[in-house]
């Protein structure tokens, strides 16, 4: 046996299918595409996430996030920021508002939340709806009192309801 004579096996290679080669080659005239169509035509294949003409799903899911509804927000106030008041001040949300150190026209519309930020040297009592554990062991160092207001009924946000395609 000498290297010129390998060959690989029978059946292993196969010639390539040579189209719109003339009537001869046996894929001539409408080169395997079938008569008359879409797919016949140039240009006629379509892309993976076509749908035929409906609205593709890239356009019919939003672009942008979501909103989420349960989302709580919270006007956040620091330990030190209640410095201004005098001692013994009972401090609720309307004196807040009042000052100024949260914002909200006829009722509240957002929980008022205590941070441990900074130092207290007053002697207070805050209503507020949540603190955290260093304000709470500040207000304590200061022996201040915390009085935990009752939760606030939330309004969910209005959610844009699409109108779903009848088919």
């Amino acid at each position: 046996m000498y290297l010129q004579e390998l060959k690989p096996y029978k059946g292993s290679k196969k010639k390539r299918k040579r189209i719109g080669r003339g009537l001869g080659s046996g894929h001539g005239v409408t080169a395997t595409r079938g008569t008359k169509g879409q797919k016949a035509r140039s240009g006629g294949a379509k892309p993976p996430f076509f749908e035929g003409g409906q609205n593709p799903l890239y356009l019919r899911v939003p672009s942008k996030g979501f909103t989420n509804i349960f989302k709580k927000e919270y006007h956040i106030l620091k330990i030190s920021d209640l410095n201004i008041f005098d001692d013994n001040t009972v401090v609720t949300p309307d004196l807040l508002n009042k000052v100024g150190l949260i914002k909200y026209k006829d009722k509240l519309d957002k929980e008022i939340k205590i941070l441990g930020n900074g130092e207290l040297n007053k002697t207070l009592e805050i209503h507020a709806h949540k603190i955290t554990k260093k304000a709470l062991q500040k207000l304590e160092k200061t022996n201040s009192k915390f009085v935990k207001l009752p939760p606030l009924k939330t309004k969910f946000k209005k959610t844009i309801r699409r109108k779903s395609h009848p088919l």
